[in-house]
């Protein structure tokens, strides 16, 4: 809802506001405001002129040379191109030395010879939609109304000095699509008083009720159908004031007629239509459902097939309106048109909607309708309509108002305990204060027992049902930022993170921070496909889909590594090779084959890397990834869970992987060792059944790693004594692992060991059959003192002693 602040100011003094800090406060309020708009885009010294004469330029046939009296000491001579300036017109003249959006600036010039004073400007070169001006306006320079006082500037006649509220309201603030509405929230939030419009109608004679009739057939879709009748009406351009505050809203402003019933539908937010009385057949209207095969054509022209049961406004002979939507063309106001029946309705939102959609016509009218209108503003705005047709239309209003239905709709009364306010605020607001409060908003209060408030509801507040909705009005007037901070209690949590929440969102920041990419993958999975990759799964069965979406997707997924796998795929067939994707997600296994009870749900870290380390460049011709790229990305996740002293890995060539680059991966805690994961090479035959490249991938339960995981982060004092180095390098059967070596070394040389590591193996013919060189780099330092060469020796020889005799080792000279 778009909100004239210059309209506002009719209902609600502005004075001493300033419009954006105005548009913060009713942010904060509960109603956002997307935008605050100038419809000045940077006009000045723009003012009205009327062209006295006009005449052909002697050297171009498509330019003029008119005489301007704007108001200045001398007329003005002007050039001017377009077709539609004439003699005797009331024109927009931009002075010498007028600034227009987009920077242009006005000066004296010669066209074809001939001076120009000035500039005649269209409604586009003054920074307007010219799209919303009358459709005679459209083109050429901008005509205004004869009325028009020469000299007076452009910002006063267009009203360019107005700002434009742009209210982004949520389903159940309905009320704020209307002026008025908007002027409640305004006043509400400001304490001001508003000020209502009045209807002063001034009836002839003649009866309403001997010109038309009206009978609602369907009261359940139609509760009040209220209309008046109309005569002598001409049909003109609405004033300049009112054409206006239509376009600032958004609607193209069409006679003076049909402009305001869009005028008072934006003020009261209650729609309106105005038939050609003449043309309605048997001088009645009917409210009923439609009967199989009728047709209507709507305003827009589009002929349109009625299904049995569609909402309609009809006369005798004839559909003439669809209710609530559009109305027919057979009963437009014309120029033609002299006398008009005006109705106001309230139609049942659901029915408009429905309506609205079977057709795929969304109207301003439709809109209010389907989020349902202020029961008790039918009259009020009938009433304002017929005022303001009288007025500008120079014509009679008839007696009376011809109506059907339309009992009055009481006030809900609400019953508002101050101690339940105060306990869901967590606040302390006294009962003058909310007192205060609901009589801004316009809500009468008064008295109970126990502290209790019974509040009325004004009509237009249909989304207040309930003391909540109470309380919610009062904590957005009082304050949201007032409002104390208080922690939740109760049994239930306070709304922190589970350590298994926090620890899955610490992994995945780490990874993506490492220049992994999460994906998302479907747990739904192939039966096949699911057979790959056997490892982790604790049963033999898959828990089967009732109803699959497709043969692919049939069985709940075991493992991550299939849909990893088709990531990979998708992404290789696009041309994308170079990959390092992640998932973290869920499996499901069962220990039966037809389900008694829930299957399990295991949380899994899926990886996966292919292609090469890095993109290539002129100066780096990078390798692809291997097995290590992978075995680190997944080293960094154990120590990031302070796990490193508690995860081993074993070559026993998991199914799926390649025999000799993978391993499964355990987990030691309170001397329990179990199974966690496995990481590897997928194998040849999968991966060319995939048409893969080399593709490293893991899968790693995550759940026992949570509960190993060392919450506490130990810190030590920087070194401040040296360090020292001791390389050795020990021939042992290639059966033994490196990782055996390294363990034996840290269990026999204590704390004086701060660090080992593999720097090389060799093998060849020198050596053996089947034996290898590993060659290890040891550092031993003492945190609080200079190691001496004897402790050294001594630490050393341990370490050395103890390879010798574990795994027949032999010192390499």
């Amino acid at each position: 809802m778009k909100v004239s602040t210059s309209w506002l100011s009719d209902y609600i003094s502005l004075e001493n506001v300033d419009i954006n800090e105005l548009a913060e406060q009713i942010t904060r309020s509960g109603i956002e405001i997307d935008s605050v708009e100038s419809v000045n885009k940077g006009v000045t010294k723009v003012v009205v002129g009327y062209v006295k004469t006009k005449e052909k330029h002697p050297d171009a046939d498509k330019l003029n040379i008119v005489t301007v009296d704007a108001g200045q000491e001398e007329e003005l001579q002007i050039v001017c191109g377009a077709k539609n300036i004439d003699a005797g017109q009331k024109v927009p003249i931009a002075l010498v030395g007028a600034k227009l959006p987009g920077g242009l600036e006005i000066k004296k010039a010669k066209l074809r010879g001939v001076p120009s004073q000035g500039m005649v400007c269209s409604a586009k070169e003054l920074g307007l939609n010219d799209k919303l001006l009358p459709k005679d306006q459209q083109e050429g320079i901008l005509v205004l109304p004869p009325e028009t006082q020469i000299g007076t500037p452009i910002e006063q006649v267009l009203d360019l000095n107005n700002q434009i509220l742009d209210f982004d309201l949520t389903p159940n603030r309905s009320d704020c699509l209307s002026m008025l509405g908007a002027a409640y929230e305004v006043g509400a939030i400001l304490a001001r008083e508003i000020k209502l419009p009045e209807a002063n109608i001034v009836e002839n004679s003649a009866k309403a009720a001997d010109s038309i009739s009206v009978k609602i057939s369907n009261p359940e879709f139609c509760s009040h159908f209220a209309v008046r009748v109309i005569s002598n009406v001409k049909i003109g351009r609405s004033p300049q004031w009112m054409q206006n505050r239509l376009m600032a809203a958004g609607i193209r402003p069409i006679n003076n007629v049909v402009d305001v019933t869009n005028y008072v539908m934006l003020e009261y937010g209650q729609p309106l239509h105005a038939y050609d009385a003449d043309r309605i057949a048997g001088s009645q209207i009917e409210v009923r459902v439609s009967r199989e095969g009728e047709t209507i054509e709507t305003l827009d022209g589009q002929e349109r097939k009625l299904p049995a049961g569609a909402l309609l406004i009809t006369d005798a002979e004839k559909p003439i309106g669809l209710a609530g939507v559009m109305g027919g063309a057979n009963s437009e106001v014309t120029e033609d048109t002299v006398n008009i029946v005006l109705e106001a309705a309230k139609f049942d939102g659901g029915v408009v909607r429905k309506l609205s959609r079977l057709f795929g016509l969304r109207s301003e009218a439709s809109q209010r309708f389907e989020k349902e209108v202020d029961p008790n503003r039918v009259i009020p705005a009938l009433n304002r309509a017929a005022a303001l047709i009288a007025e500008l239309a120079g014509c009679t209003v008839q007696h009376g108002i011809v109506e059907s239905g339309g009992e009055e709709v009481k006030p809900l009364v609400i019953p508002l305990s101050l101690a339940k306010l105060n306990q869901f605020l967590g606040t302390d607001i006294s009962t003058l204060e909310v007192k205060t409060i609901l009589s801004r908003l316009h809500f009468e209060s008064g008295d109970l027992p126990n502290n209790t408030l019974e509040v009325k509801v004004p009509t237009r507040r249909g989304d207040i049902t309930r003391d909540v909705d109470l309380i919610e009005e009062v904590a957005r007037l009082y304050g949201y930022d007032k409002i104390p901070t208080t922690l939740i209690e109760g049994p239930t949590t306070q709304g922190g993170y589970t350590k298994s929440q926090l620890l899955r969102r610490s992994i995945r920041t780490m990874l993506t921070s490492g220049g992994l990419q999460e994906v998302l993958s479907y747990s739904f999975a192939n039966r096949e496909a699911e057979t790959l990759f056997p490892t982790l799964r604790e049963s033999r069965h898959s828990v089967k889909l009732a109803m699959p979406m497709s043969e692919d997707r049939s069985i709940l997924r075991t493992s991550l590594i299939p849909q990893l796998m088709d990531v990979a795929s998708f992404n290789r067939n696009r041309k994308q090779d170079n990959l390092a994707l992640f998932e973290i997600g869920s499996v499901f296994q069962s220990e039966e084959e037809k389900l008694t009870v829930q299957p399990k749900e295991i949380l899994m870290l899926g990886l996966l890397m292919a292609g090469l380390r890095q993109e290539k460049q002129w100066n780096l011709n990078p390798d692809k990834v291997d097995f290590y790229d992978l075995k680190g990305a997944v080293e960094s996740v154990f120590a990031y869970l302070g796990l490193e002293g508690k995860i081993s890995y074993e070559a026993d060539g998991p199914e799926g992987f390649h025999p000799g680059r993978s391993a499964s991966i355990y987990l030691e805690n309170n001397q329990v060792k179990e199974r966690i994961g496995v990481l590897g090479q997928i194998h040849p035959d999968i991966q060319r059944s995939k048409e893969l490249d080399d593709t490293y991938v893991a899968e790693i339960k995550l759940e026992p790693l949570f509960a190993a995981e060392s919450p506490a982060i130990e810190y030590r004092d920087l070194p401040r004594f040296p360090s020292v180095q001791r390389d050795i390098a020990v021939v042992v059967d290639q059966s033994v692992t490196a990782a055996e070596l390294l363990k034996s070394i840290q269990d026999n040389t204590g704390e004086l060991l701060e660090h080992v590591h593999v720097f090389d193996i060799f093998t060849g013919s020198k050596l053996g059959e089947g034996k290898k060189s590993v060659a290890l780099s040891l550092v031993y330092r003492h945190m609080e003192r200079t190691l001496t060469d004897e402790e050294i020796a001594e630490v050393h020889g341990r370490a050395v002693a103890a390879l010798e005799q574990t795994f027949g080792a032999e010192l390499r000279k």
